[in-house]
């Protein structure tokens, strides 16, 4: 098939070098800038796993083009896949709206966009409104993006589940045709109406948010109590109408899509004259958790933290990812800030994102090797837990740092290791 896919998201990538890889002719449109530039290129430098290189592979092979947003379909394209970011609702009904009339009987629109729930449906309406269309001829569909920062070209080659939201028997048979490589194990698509899938998508992201800040609550309750929450987490997670996902606390999530899920959801219900009190009150949880390292580092040094310099490890929203989007690393550095506290930080990867956030600043340093961080600090505050702060030189961090002060956001240590290694610990929810 001819697929033309528009959009710079990382669905709209991961998506474009799948389905090229599976024998499809696909062209990639993406707006001027960064991407654009990265795809004009021989390395693609994004730091999602296999992408770079399987991208670089379809585009040798000539299955993957690329070409401006503003570019028109391929005159032999029969599905046109939509991966817009969410602001970009408009642009989709353009794109649906500019198709020609005479299209193919069973001409496609995937929508994979993160638009409003009603938003599939409302698109189905321009195709059909398009002078001089055949109303027989074309459909619309939603197929949720479900796709996980650090794992997501893994996730759509093989995918858990698909939500397939589509009315018309031929569209859900050419959407199973078109997942087919990508389906192979046990039929993973499951069929529901287009607004179904798109709330779906949804409530799937406030109930993880929502586990999440109900472990972060009973991680804070636990400090009280002097109980370990690793015990309570393990305790949980065995019984089976629970189960282990989502089940660990830490200092915050973020992320852009994952976020502004959980924020549309809430919206969504308030539009609808119900009251969205469990997700505000999420949210709510989640920013206050932004800021449990600080806090504990406020009473460790019994409020006097103007001078001091603080080492963290990890600004990237998660591990394997380079963006730093609603990172709980962004909240904490503005609160130390405020404090009078000079910020050493180290991460793999998202170093250059967090640059252009803060600009150039005096109490703001960058280091390429996280025991550089840590040299003179007097606290260490680990906020993402890349694998390659799971085990690190702990004699070598406890020689380079003034106090040997650390604070596990992420529970990746162990307390009794730690504190027999000379260190003063302090987890979430962890004794």
């Amino acid at each position: 098939m001819y697929i033309d896919v528009y959009g710079d998201t990382l669905c709209a990538l991961v998506s474009s070098a799948a389905l090229a890889s599976t024998g499809h002719q696909v062209r990639l449109h993406v707006p001027a800038g960064p991407i654009a530039d990265a795809l004009s290129g021989e390395e693609f430098p994004f730091r999602e796993p296999g992408l770079a290189d399987l991208m670089a592979e379809q585009k040798r092979s000539g299955r993957l083009l690329v070409a401006g947003l503003d570019t028109a379909p391929d005159t032999r394209c029969t599905v046109l896949w939509l991966a817009l970011s969410p602001d970009a609702l408009e642009l989709a009904h353009r794109l649906v709206d500019g198709l020609p009339a005479d299209i193919d009987p069973e001409f496609l629109v995937v929508n994979q966009s993160t638009f409003p729930v009603g938003s599939t449906e409302a698109l189905q309406q321009t195709l059909l409104g398009r002078p001089g269309a055949d109303l027989r001829h074309g459909a619309v569909v939603s197929i949720p993006d479900l796709l996980t920062e650090g794992a997501a070209l893994n996730g759509f080659t093989r995918a858990e589940h698909w939500l397939v939201g589509a009315d018309l028997p031929w569209a859900v048979r050419l959407v199973a045709e078109i997942l087919r490589p990508f389906n192979r194990r046990r039929d993973s698509i499951m069929q529901m109406r287009p607004r179904e899938a798109e709330f779906t998508k949804l409530a799937i992201n406030g109930m993880l948010a929502t586990r999440l800040s109900y472990m972060n609550d009973m991680a804070n309750l636990a400090d009280n109590l002097g109980v370990d929450i690793e015990r309570v987490r393990q305790g949980m997670g065995a019984d089976k109408r629970i189960g282990e996902a989502y089940l660990y606390p830490g200092c915050g999530f973020g992320g852009l899509s994952f976020s502004r899920d959980v924020m549309s959801l809430a919206s969504t219900l308030q539009h609808s004259g119900l009251q969205a009190q469990l997700l505000e009150e999420v949210l709510q949880i989640n920013e206050r958790q932004k800021e449990a390292l600080f806090r504990k580092l406020w009473r460790h040094y019994d409020n006097k933290l103007d001078g001091r310099k603080v080492a963290i490890w990890g600004v990237a929203f998660k591990p394997e990812s380079s963006r730093i989007d609603n990172a709980p690393a962004l909240k904490l550095i503005e609160a130390l800030w405020a404090q009078g506290v000079q910020v050493h930080v180290h991460d793999p990867r998202a170093l250059p994102a967090l640059a252009q956030w803060a600009g150039t600043r005096d109490d703001l340093v960058l280091h390429d090797d996280p025991y550089a961080a840590v040299a003179g600090a007097d606290a260490l505050m680990l906020v993402t837990e890349w694998k390659s702060y799971w085990s690190p030189d702990f004699a070598r961090l406890k020689a380079e740092m003034r106090a040997p002060l650390v604070l596990d956001g992420r529970n990746v240590w162990d307390p009794v290791y730690m504190k027999r290694s000379g260190f003063t610990y302090y987890g979430i929810g962890r004794r």
